[in-house]
């Protein structure tokens, strides 16, 4: 079974290696020319660096009267489209993934400045669950206690797509409809809704762990170093919205 992380899918990790050649071009730092996990390390530090930036300059604005729904929607929508184009060009993540984390990070800004003012302290409540909940994932997997086995990535991949279908209908019938989606509102079957998604986007992590190792291991080109970053970067996007979420419904009871 796949990573359900469209970034880090087996597929692309194996087309990744006949592309090995062209990472001379995109690889100014140094001559070794295979993925390292430093290396990987290095770039989502970079990325996350350029995202909190950009956040950080939105929300600064927000908060002296900018309306942070224009850049936020735009954002989202250039990130998507740098993602879309990393997934079909990995080769050219090096380039695409500082782009996405600017882009995603005026997204981030945006959503998390909406939710703070009408939620103060819930940003640092949503960021502080996030690390927790990633430093908890990464010591699982590093030490071995949870391991990523063929059937416990079919569970993830299985649920993971069970929620993106369900979000994509329920969008489309709010849309054109008066359907109201059971995981509005906070009612005890939202709030449990909430929980749920958040397990499975923790689950996420060791899938991405699982195959940024399983990519050092196989010697992929440089360049997927940029692309496995990139591929935790949206993982950790995902839960942090979703954590928002939760706490805001909470934050209603």
């Amino acid at each position: 079974m796949n990573s359900n992380n469209p970034f880090l899918n087996n597929k692309t990790f194996s087309t990744a290696v006949s592309r090995k050649d062209d990472a001379q071009q995109f690889n100014v730092i140094d001559g070794n020319q295979d993925m390292t996990l430093a290396g990987t390390i290095n770039r989502t530090l970079i990325l996350f660096l350029l995202l909190v930036a950009s956040a950080t300059v939105i929300w600064w604005a927000t908060f002296n009267g900018m309306n942070p729904i224009v850049p936020a929607f735009g954002g989202a929508i250039i990130g998507l489209i740098l993602v879309v184009i990393s997934a079909f060009k990995p080769q050219y993540s090096p380039y695409l993934a500082p782009g996405y984390a600017l882009f995603e990070g005026l997204f981030i800004g945006g959503v998390s400045a909406i939710f703070e003012v009408q939620y103060p302290g819930i940003v640092t409540q949503a960021v502080g669950a996030t690390f927790v909940t990633f430093a908890v994932c990464l010591g699982l997997y590093k030490y071995k206690i949870v391991k990523v086995t063929e059937q416990f990535k079919s569970v993830v991949v299985a649920a993971t797509c069970a929620i993106a279908t369900y979000y994509l209908i329920s969008w489309l019938f709010s849309m054109f409809t008066s359907f109201t989606p059971v995981h509005y509102g906070n009612s005890m079957m939202s709030i449990g809704i909430s929980v749920f998604v958040i397990v499975i986007a923790a689950l996420n992590l060791f899938l991405d762990f699982d195959r940024i190792e399983k990519g050092v291991e196989q010697k992929m080109p440089k360049f997927m170093e940029w692309y496995g970053a990139m591929g935790l970067m949206i993982t950790l996007v995902w839960l942090y919205i979703e954590f928002l979420r939760l706490l805001s419904k909470l934050s209603k009871k």
